[in-house]
Formats: structure tokens, sequence, C-alpha cells
């Protein structure tokens, strides 16, 4: 049962870069799209207290966008868990003493899974296998006015990235083109 999970982490885990699908769409004039990356690792060496029975897979995503010169980062601790057929994504706090900028794989030295919080504002994601790709996604509010949508699909060849932030209605973050990554190692 386990396989599920291994194999759907094997394909989200490396480091990834839009770079083929920027060379497109600057081919079509449209320059004010992002140059990003992500770097995907499994985290759960790096967590002590683990359950014995523990099942799940812990990924640090470390998120790069650079748009006209100014590079943001944002980084997330994320739980992948296998639930039947499906893949649940949990959303975890960054743990203390690091943030969103320099919570990196290679900074990370132990972190004690009894201190991890469940992000309260993040609705799990659930992926489904259809047609030889991993598709799935959530809708969280994160305040009575701000939304998240996302949406994902995942392959051999590539991960399709949709993050949508709104506020009041009015998108304040994200593209209405999906960000696809390729892996580059």
């Amino acid at each position: 049962m386990m396989s599920i999970l291994k194999d759907f982490v094997k394909l989200i885990c490396g480091n990834f870069d839009n770079s083929e699908q920027l060379k497109e769409l600057n081919n079509k004039n449209i320059f004010d799209y992002p140059y990003a990356e992500h770097v995907n690792n499994i985290c759960n060496d790096k967590i002590v207290n683990l359950p014995a029975d523990f099942e799940g897979i812990f990924i640090v995503e470390e998120s790069y966008y650079t748009i006209n010169g100014k590079t943001r980062n944002l980084h997330h601790l994320f739980l992948f868990v296998q639930e039947n057929e499906d893949v649940k994504l949990i959303s975890y706090e960054i743990p203390e003493p690091y943030n969103k900028s320099n919570f990196i794989y290679d900074n990370i030295e132990k972190l004690d899974y009894h201190n991890l919080k469940v992000s309260e504002k993040f609705e799990p994601a659930i992926y489904k296998f259809k047609n030889g790709v991993w598709e799935g996604g959530s809708v969280s509010m994160f305040s009575p006015t701000t939304k998240f949508k996302l949406f994902e699909k995942f392959s051999e060849e590539k991960l399709e990235v949709s993050e949508i932030m709104e506020s009041n209605g009015k998108k304040t973050f994200g593209y209405d083109i999906p960000i696809i990554y390729k892996k580059i190692v």
C-alpha cells in the first residue's frame, strides 16, 4: 500500500524550474511571468520522535519566484499521507526558529515531531491518479476575505502548479497560466 505514496513522492522530489515554459512565453511576447524554482526534499530524517508506526512523508518545499530582477522565497513543510488510493497533502506551520525564507533543507538541524503544528488555514489537498497523472488541490480561506486556490497535476514529465490568492475577490498573487516545472536534477 505504501508504494503509492512512495511513487507519488518520487515524482515531486528533486530540483525543478520553469525555464522551458518561460522561453515559450517570451517567444509569445509574454514577459510578466516569473522564473520559478522548486526544491523538494524528504525530511523525515531530520525529525525526531516520529511515532514507530508513522507512515507519512514530510517534505521541505523551497520555492523561489523571480520577476523583474527580484526573487521571493516561499518555503513550506508538507506532510504527505496515503488514503486508500489517494494521496493527501497536509500543510504545517514553519517551526521555530525558522521562517518562510530560511526554512531550507540544508539549514535544518533537528525538528521535534511533537512541536510540529498543522496549519489551521490550509485546507488539505487530495490528489487522485487519473490517466497517468496525479491531480488535485484545495481551496482554503486564510481569512474571511482571503482565499487561496491550489490545483496541481504531477507526472513523470512535469509538475503543473496553479496557485491563486484572492483578497475580497481580487487576485493578489498567482498567474492565469499554471507554472510548468520540469526536473533539472
